[in-house]
């Protein structure tokens, strides 16, 4: 409505038009915001009228609807944190999920039911809640015909682990300084002392830090008499946790510190001479060991060379063997040679004999006819 006002002063400030054609063109104008802001009167997203609470680690559901109940599967409907320089929370628009440009932080965890859309409701579920999940969120649901938005802030409780207390010594007077430190809740919670009877008692300092994961509290105390068991309790609505500590009816005696802080150097000593010792040790018996593996890498070098000159000399006497081989079978093959033509020869002068024989007989029997 005041964007079309805006434009009417701004039509009234042309002076060149003649005073029926400003009659017509403020007509229609006003006409138009009308239409305009009577149909963006029609609707209302609509928000919870209290802060979110949710644990964290669990899921939650930001409530936002239309009012009256219309469907907003058409619409866009986006999510996002105003508080975080309009972080990118969650986006619907034609008739699907567009979350290319979503923040980091809440990939994977965000879903809005398509069906409720049908029923006016946008209402967002968050999933594994984080204490960096805690702020303002924006619900914005915009048709052709209008817009609207709603706020919906969320308070995120984280419980945290259980506090540890730990002992920074003496002072002078033989008081004991106690610490105790617990981390990863949110909202702050409440850090206290405790005596054994449950009385409470004052810490000396006080330390609160914040990050991504919630609140860390640090507290200190000293203890100047004995009280038995002292305990460290922290708060946070319906959650409480709490660590104790028995602590000694003797005071301190710098005499006795003094002794302890001796002998626990002297025992340093000690053990750092048999450490030195023991290190020694090893390193004459790895000094032994290695001028071993240079013996056995000499000799196995020496046996890789005769090795070596073995199979060479086996290698020659292979070639003699053949040598030897081939002359054997040539004296064979001219032995066989020569017992052939010794044959032949034979042969030869047997014939020769038996027909000498016959012609002897012939003669002979020549002669007795």
């Amino acid at each position: 409505m005041i964007s079309c006002i805006i434009l009417f002063i701004h039509t009234l400030e042309l002076k060149h038009l003649c005073p029926s054609e400003m009659k017509f063109i403020c007509l229609t104008l006003l006409i138009m915001c009308g239409i305009t802001y009577s149909r963006s009167e029609q609707y209302e997203v609509v928000g919870p009228a209290d802060t979110v609470f949710a644990v964290a680690g669990e899921d939650v559901i930001l409530p936002c609807s239309v009012k009256p109940n219309i469907s907003v599967v058409d619409m866009r409907v986006e999510w996002f944190r105003p508080d975080l320089k309009n972080a990118l929370v969650y986006l619907y628009e034609d008739h699907d999920d567009r979350n290319a440009e979503q923040t980091e932080s809440y990939r994977g965890r965000t879903k809005l039911n398509h069906q409720e859309l049908q029923r006016g409701d946008a209402s967002l579920k968050l999933s594994s809640v984080q204490v960096s999940d805690e702020g303002r969120y924006k619900c914005f649901i915009q048709s052709k015909s209008w817009y609207d938005d709603a706020t919906v802030d969320v308070s995120v409780e984280a419980v945290g682990r259980p506090p540890v207390i730990t002992v920074d010594g003496f002072d002078d007077s033989g008081g004991l300084h106690l610490q105790c430190e617990s981390e990863g809740w949110n909202p702050e919670p409440v850090l206290e002392w405790l005596d054994s009877e449950g009385a409470s008692l004052s810490s000396e300092t006080t330390g609160t830090n914040r990050n991504t994961e919630g609140f860390s509290v640090k507290h200190s105390i000293t203890v100047h008499h004995s009280v038995g068991k002292i305990h460290c309790r922290v708060k946070l609505r319906n959650h409480k946790l709490e660590t104790q500590i028995i602590t000694s009816n003797k005071r301190f005696n710098p005499w006795r510190t003094s002794i302890i802080l001796i002998s626990a150097v002297v025992l340093l000593i000690v053990i750092a001479g048999m450490l030195i010792a023991a290190f020694l040790k090893k390193n004459r018996k790895l000094d032994q060991l290695n001028n071993e593996k240079r013996t056995i890498n000499q000799e196995h070098d020496q046996l890789e060379k005769e090795k070596g000159r073995i199979e060479e000399e086996c290698g020659n006497l292979q070639d003699e063997i053949s040598r030897i081989q081939q002359e054997y079978d040539e004296c064979k093959r001219r032995i066989k040679q020569e017992l052939d033509q010794l044959e032949k020869e034979k042969s030869a002068k047997k014939q020769e004999h038996d027909q000498h024989l016959r012609s002897h007989a012939d003669i002979t029997i020549k002669i007795r006819r």
